[in-house]
C-alpha cells in the first residue's frame, strides 16, 4: 500500500516536470523552424530593357572638317580708261560675260578727231620722208636733216597709235569671264578717266580658304576630294578638290592655308555664302562599324555591352575612323555579335537584360554604309 502511494507520488511529480520541458522544447523547435523559414528571400534583380543591334560593314572615310566662306577665285573691278559720256550700256547685273566682251560705249568724238588729225599729220610726214630718202640717196640732203625728218615721223607714228588706242578705250570691255555682279554707272552719265563702271565676278571656280592646324599637315594633300554644304541651300552637297596647300605654317596661329576649289554648274553657290567643308584624306574599305552612341567610355577605354544568353557583358574595343554617326571597330567585336544600342548607360557587367526590339534586330546604318 505504501509502495503504491509512493509510486503515484513520483508519477505526479514527473508529469509536473516533463510537461513544461516538453512544451519548452517544442516551442524552441518551433522557434528554430520559424526563424529558419521566415528569413526573407533575396529579391531577384529585374531585367533592364535594351535595344540591340549587330555591326555592319562598309567603307568608312577619314575626314577633316572646317568652315570658311565661299569666295570668287577672280573678281575684277572694270575701270573706264578714258573720260566721256555713257552712250550705250550692253549688260546688266547678273549677265554672264566673256573676256573682251564690250560692256558699255563712251562717246569718242574728241578722241576720234584727234586720231584722224594724227593720222593726217603722219601721212604728210611719210610723204616728206619718202621724198627726202630719194634726195639722201643722191646726196642732195645732209644726213642730219634726214635723221631729223625720220625722228619726227617716228614720233608722229607713236602719237597716232596712242590716239587710236585711247579711241578704242571708249569701248569698255570685260577683263575676265564671269558675271556682272555690280553696275556703277547709268546711261547718260559723264565720267572721268579711272572711274569704276562694273564689277565682274568669276564663278568658275569658287574657292574657300581653310586654315588647318599644323598637326594635319601630313594628311592633307593636293587633289584630295572635298564636299561642301551651305546652310542657305539645305542638305545639298557640292564636290570640290584641294587645289593648293601653302608651303608655310603661320607661327602665330599654328595653322597652314589650303585652297579648296568647287565647281557648281547649277550656279546655286554664291560668293559670300558660309560653307562647311569636309576633306577626305583616307578610306578604309569594308570596315566593321557600329553607331557611335553605342560606345561606353570609362577610364580612357572604349567599350560596348555584348548580349549573350540574356546577360550583358562589357567588352573593351579598339576604334578607328569616325564618320558621321558611325565608328570603326578594329578589334574586340565580331560581325555576328549582338551589342546594346540603347540602354547601355544603365548596365554593368553581368546585368540581366530584356531585348525590347526582339526578332526585329537589324544592323543600324546599313543603308548609309554601302561600299562607295
Amino acid at each position: 500500500m505504501n509502495l503504491l502511494k509512493a509510486r503515484s507520488k513520483v508519477e505526479k511529480s514527473w508529469r509536473r516536470w516533463a510537461l513544461p520541458v516538453a512544451v519548452a522544447a517544442m516551442a524552441g523547435m518551433a522557434a528554430c523552424e520559424k526563424g529558419a523559414g521566415d528569413e526573407p528571400d533575396k529579391e531577384e534583380e529585374p531585367a533592364i530593357p535594351v535595344e540591340v543591334s549587330t555591326p555592319v560593314r562598309g567603307d568608312i572615310l577619314a575626314v577633316y572638317s572646317g568652315t570658311a566662306p565661299i569666295e570668287a577665285f577672280a573678281d575684277a573691278e572694270v575701270i573706264a580708261k578714258v573720260a566721256g559720256e555713257v552712250r550705250k550700256v550692253y549688260v546688266e547685273e547678273g549677265d554672264e560675260v566673256t573676256a573682251g566682251q564690250i560692256l558699255l560705249q563712251l562717246d569718242g568724238d574728241r578722241l576720234r578727231y584727234e586720231a584722224q588729225q594724227a593720222e593726217a599729220n603722219l601721212r604728210k610726214l611719210q610723204r616728206d620722208f619718202q621724198r627726202n630718202s630719194d634726195l639722201r640717196k643722191r646726196n642732195l640732203i645732209s644726213a642730219g636733216d634726214f635723221e631729223k625728218i625720220q625722228f619726227e615721223m617716228e614720233a608722229l607714228e607713236a602719237t597716232f597709235k596712242l590716239a587710236t588706242l585711247e579711241l578704242g578705250y571708249t569701248e569698255v570691255r570685260a577683263p575676265i569671264d564671269g558675271v556682272i555682279s555690280q553696275r556703277y554707272v547709268k546711261l547718260g552719265n559723264t565720267i572721268e578717266a579711272n572711274t569704276p563702271v562694273f564689277q565682274v565676278t568669276s564663278l568658275e571656280p569658287l574657292v574657300s580658304y581653310l586654315h588647318v592646324p599644323e598637326r594635319e599637315y601630313r594628311r592633307i594633300k593636293p587633289g584630295q576630294t572635298a564636299s561642301i554644304s551651305v546652310d542657305a541651300i539645305g542638305k545639298m552637297l557640292f564636290e570640290g578638290t584641294v587645289a593648293r596647300i601653302s608651303p608655310i605654317v603661320d607661327h602665330l596661329t599654328g595653322t597652314f592655308k589650303i585652297t579648296v576649289e568647287v565647281r557648281d554648274a547649277t550656279r546655286r553657290l554664291k560668293p559670300g555664302m558660309f560653307g562647311r567643308i569636309s576633306i577626305v584624306y583616307d578610306r578604309h574599305v569594308n570596315a566593321l562599324q557600329i553607331p557611335r552612341n553605342a560606345i561606353v567610355g570609362q577610364g580612357g577605354e572604349s567599350a560596348v555591352f555584348v548580349v549573350n544568353d540574356g546577360l550583358a557583358h562589357r567588352r573593351v574595343v579598339q576604334t578607328g575612323y569616325v564618320e558621321g554617326g558611325q565608328i570603326e571597330i578594329t578589334d574586340g567585336l565580331s560581325d555576328d555579335e549582338t551589342f546594346v544600342l540603347v540602354g547601355q548607360n544603365g548596365l554593368r557587367e553581368g546585368s540581366k537584360v530584356s531585348v525590347i526590339n526582339g526578332d526585329s534586330v537589324e544592323p543600324v546604318g546599313s543603308d548609309s554604309l554601302s561600299p562607295r
